[in-house]
């Protein structure tokens, strides 16, 4: 039997990502880009076309209900929306005079 590990390190210090990581956080952030295929367990998988590859879905969740793996790509979408404007500089959300 084969697994596969991946492993990814986060701290709370802003990361600057390359080029291709905004390219796919650009992808994600539209929902045209976005799935859900029922599977044989009746469970709902939302996937992402991949960039570059035309023909390749890439699964990211799998939920119960087809609101709930709607509700979860709404989420994604939000999610990298806002790593794609923390991107542009620190939000100002209060100035003092």
């Amino acid at each position: 039997m084969t697994f596969l590990y991946r492993t990814q390190s986060w701290s709370s210090t802003p990361q600057h990502p390359d080029q291709e990581m905004v390219k796919l956080w650009n992808h994600v952030a539209e929902k045209s880009n976005w799935r859900i295929v029922q599977l044989p367990n009746g469970f709902f998988q939302t996937e992402y076309k991949h960039p570059e590859e035309e023909d390749l879905w890439v699964d990211v969740t799998r939920r119960e209900t087809m609101n709930g793996a709607e509700a979860a790509i709404d989420g994604s979408i939000e999610h990298y929306s806002k790593k794609l404007e923390f991107l542009k500089g620190p939000k100002v959300v209060k100035t003092f005079k």
